[in-house]
């Protein structure tokens, strides 16, 4: 087992890394007094969010997480990259919010544009697919519903109905994330073509125009105060949208199948990003516990912040570890063979964010509270994240469900008569 880096991986990661040096760390400043408007201001492009973008596709920077295509004529892919040389990159854009943007590689667009490279016809993708790849325009993805639970994603009730050359769409949904940013020009929503047909084959995905008639946002929603603006989440409305059968995506009832192929590589760039993240609040926790004194010697001389300071490099070296191996199984033996490590990365990194940024905010005093230091900001981000791309319950108990599966299959064929393994222990009956 080789941990080292390959000239490939490193090379990549270190043009992220210096191009952050370069250009977006110095832009923090000058991004923060233009995202800092009020009213209907907030809710306009960032100049300087351009201007990095138009960098970053100048030097080949541009749609890194879009890896190699299985089709070989396909003309929608981007550098090549692995999910694994591409996790190292996602890290590093995870140190500042704004950073995988100007790289094009934000979500929800980025599964978007591999559900319409992997699964969008020829039309699809030249429409909607195209102008998404050169950043002209932004993208929201609709699935969650307020009415029901939508952890179980069969219980999404918007309806997709069949009429003559159209569909017509009707529901509503929320935490459709995207839908502020006045470039969000198409939705991809999820609902059901058809009610009474089997469990996982009643869903589809269908794209949606945002400028459709009868397509309603309501209200922009807050995480813990943050609108999260341009960007923003909102709950939208869907009143008879009658939109081409040819906006249908792949065929009726695959909407699962579009689900699973774009949730891998999604849950490997959140965990990633979220790590990225992570490095920067202990960072920010370390100085600031070597800069401050309380009862004659520095906070950091206090066993306590020792401790914790420890216990945070433990965490995110092994969560680290983790989702690196989930990204390399992915490369090697594909999104189904690696569901177990996908579903633990989900449930690990924003665990490990949230402790080591709680431990930050607490170091820092008030001013954790504060948005001086962004700490706050960053906690309500992740908090989010244990419920975004399926809630930590859900992957818990996929994780369960393959363990009980793998040791019960053992021990039917041991009791079977079959030999153990070298290490294996049977289970009394």
């Amino acid at each position: 087992m080789n941990f080292d880096l390959s000239e490939r991986q490193a090379l990549w990661r270190d043009r992220v890394r210096a191009f952050m040096a370069a250009h977006i760390y110095p832009s923090i400043p000058l991004y923060q007094q233009q995202a800092n408007q009020v009213g209907a201001a907030r809710w306009q492009v960032i100049p300087i969010v351009e201007e990095l973008k138009a960098r970053a596709y100048s030097e080949g920077l541009w749609n890194l997480f879009l890896n190699p295509s299985e089709q070989d004529d396909d003309a929608y892919t981007g550098p090549g990259l692995s999910n694994l040389e591409y996790a190292l990159c996602a890290e590093e854009m995870g140190r500042v919010a704004f950073a995988s943007e100007v790289f094009n590689c934000s979500a929800p667009d980025t599964g978007n544009m591999e559900v319409l490279r992997q699964y969008g016809s020829a039309a699809q993708k030249a429409q909607w697919l195209r102008p998404l790849m050169d950043g002209e325009i932004r993208s929201a993805f609709l699935m969650t519903e307020p009415d029901v639970a939508s952890s179980d994603a069969t219980n999404i009730q918007t309806s997709i109905r069949r009429d003559g050359d159209s569909y017509v769409i009707n529901g509503r949904k929320w935490w459709s994330s995207g839908i502020g940013d006045p470039r969000c020009k198409v939705a991809i929503l999820m609902g059901k073509t058809d009610p009474e047909g089997a469990r996982h084959s009643q869903q589809s995905q269908i794209l949606i125009p945002t400028d459709a008639p009868g397509f309603e946002v309501v209200r922009m929603l807050p995480v813990f105060g943050y609108d999260d603006a341009p960007h923003g989440h909102a709950e939208v409305m869907l009143r008879d949208v009658r939109v081409p059968v040819e906006n249908l995506i792949l065929g009726e009832g695959r909407g699962f199948e579009i689900a699973q192929g774009r949730l891998g590589p999604g849950r490997i760039h959140h965990c990633m990003r979220a790590l990225g993240a992570t490095e920067v609040a202990l960072e920010k926790m370390v100085d600031r516990l070597l800069s401050r004194v309380a009862f004659g010697k520095r906070l950091a001389d206090q066993s306590v912040w020792e401790e914790r300071i420890g216990e945070a490099r433990l965490e995110i070296e092994m969560t680290r570890l983790l989702c690196l191996k989930a990204a390399d199984m992915m490369d090697k033996v594909g999104n189904k063979a690696a569901q177990l490590e996908i579903a633990m990365i989900k449930v690990a990194a924003p665990r490990t964010a949230l402790k080591v940024l709680d431990d930050a905010m607490q170091a820092h005093g008030g001013a954790g509270l504060s948005e001086d230091f962004g700490l706050a900001r960053a906690y309500a981000g992740m908090r989010a994240l244990r419920i975004a791309d399926g809630p930590d319950e859900v992957h818990k108990r996929a994780i369960a469900k393959l363990e009980m599966g793998r040791h019960g299959a053992r021990l039917r064929a041991w009791r079977d008569g079959a030999p153990l393994d070298a290490g294996q222990v049977p289970t009394p009956a």
